[in-house]
């Protein structure tokens, strides 16, 4: 009787372990991978210029840095946000050149652009005499790109516009 018992428990404790593997494995993947707060946004060149405004807001607690600590150009990776990226882009076309913009009315933002592979690292911080984050880009490939917005504290929640223009 004491080997079943024992037998049933240890049945017990592999397939709760195992259920939890498998839960985390997914979850974990598909957060990073196909979610964001915010939702995507797809952009394509244009004649025109492309020029696209999107919202959100800062907030989260985890550390920038830990997704990434640097940028292919050397620059530190900085801020707070949530550990799932704010937004999705989706770039239909290669973009020469690509502006992006946080607009908070001036308060400390920050900005990570993963993609369009895992490799490819974009981080900005000020901009000129502005606290909020930008990133000049250029030479971005189509894909799929994950952005981060962060704040300079944890836990600051802040509303922002970010904007998009060639």
């Amino acid at each position: 009787m004491k080997s079943f018992r024992s037998q049933i428990f240890l049945f017990t404790t592999f397939m709760t372990f195992f259920i939890l593997s498998v839960f985390t494995s997914v979850t974990s993947q598909s957060v990073v991978a196909n979610t964001s707060f915010f939702g995507k946004i797809s952009l394509s060149p244009s004649s025109e210029g492309v020029k696209k405004t999107v919202a959100g807001y800062t907030g989260g607690s985890y550390p920038l840095s830990r997704i990434r600590n640097r940028d292919r150009a050397r620059n530190l990776c900085i801020g707070f946000a949530d550990l799932k990226p704010d937004h999705i882009l989706i770039l239909e076309k290669d973009f020469p050149k690509l502006n992006i913009k946080v607009n908070s009315g001036g308060y400390d933002t920050t900005l990570l652009i993963v993609g369009p592979d895992d490799k490819t690292v974009r981080c900005g911080d000020d901009t000129g005499e502005s606290k909020d984050a930008s990133i000049n880009a250029s030479d971005l490939k189509a894909g799929t790109y994950q952005v981060w917005v962060g704040s300079f504290k944890a836990r600051v929640r802040r509303n922002y516009r970010l904007s998009f223009q060639e």
